[in-house]
């Protein structure tokens, strides 16, 4: 294939590579893409489609190649690439695999609600000979939140922590949590199909819905997230909504023949 153009940024570190519609996505040029050493590197890539109905749709594929339905700190890059350089304005509905999500700015960077949460009941999580009771939360995707003493006992996060599969037969995004204060908790993450990411929005909301029921806080609450990339604040309305805030960056644009 040609030349063609790419656009690169990152949500609190969840980086990610931004192609147009011409551009076919299969799971080895995702791959390609996402190399941090052959490629341009990232967490995802995004192809940006727009439908018949004028409407953006985000057509986002992990790391290893595969289709996800939704990513909540790509959405918000793809919100900024789509004001830049589109002429976008706001507030903005963006079609996913996950439905109609909706984006504004914010003093944050961008707000996106993620729509209304789903708590599944209880699995449980392991890291070697250790495990863990975890907090089923569907978001679009699927999400195991558990609580520790320590974020080093999620340990490398290499390879996918243990859970039952069938639970989770397309795998799970796990979050490991530890509390920092009143309304306050901080995560480290390992992503479906991406590994360990410095940052991850949808999980962010799974684990501030999981604390929030923990905690008996009644709605609207707003709890601040922190990840190795950065901090999040998600907010739960009072109609059961989660309000995902926080930056989006630009750190590259070119062209790329991968």
């Amino acid at each position: 294939m040609a030349d063609y153009p790419f656009w690169k940024g990152h949500g609190t570190e969840n980086d990610f590579v931004i192609v147009p519609a011409e551009v076919e996505l299969t799971p080895a040029r995702t791959r390609a893409l996402c190399d941090r050493r052959a490629g341009i590197g990232g967490d995802g890539v995004i192809r940006a489609v727009r439908g018949d109905d004028g409407r953006w749709f985000m057509d986002y594929w992990n790391s290893d190649g595969s289709a996800s339905e939704m990513c909540g700190n790509g959405i918000r890059l793809f919100a900024l690439h789509l004001r830049d350089e589109e002429g976008a304005t706001f507030p903005l509905e963006i079609a996913t695999r996950d439905g109609i999500k909706t984006l504004a700015e914010s003093d944050l960077g961008f707000t996106a609600d993620m729509g209304t949460p789903r708590v599944l009941g209880e699995t449980v999580v392991g890291v070697g000979d250790r495990s863990w009771p975890a907090v089923h939360v569907d978001l679009g995707n699927p999400h195991a939140v558990l609580f520790v003493d320590d974020l080093a006992h999620a340990g490398s996060l290499i390879e996918p922590p243990a859970h039952d599969e069938s639970v989770y037969p397309d795998g799970v995004n796990v979050e490991f949590v530890v509390r920092r204060g009143e309304r306050h908790v901080a995560m480290r993450v390992h992503e479906r199909g991406s590994g360990e990411t410095r940052s991850c929005g949808t999980g962010a909301c799974a684990v501030m819905v999981a604390a929030a029921v923990a905690d008996g806080a009644s709605r609207p609450v707003a709890y601040r997230v922190d990840v190795p990339g950065g901090t999040l604040e998600v907010t739960w309305t009072e109609d059961d909504r989660l309000l995902l805030s926080g930056p989006a960056v630009v750190v590259a644009r070119g062209t790329t023949s991968l």
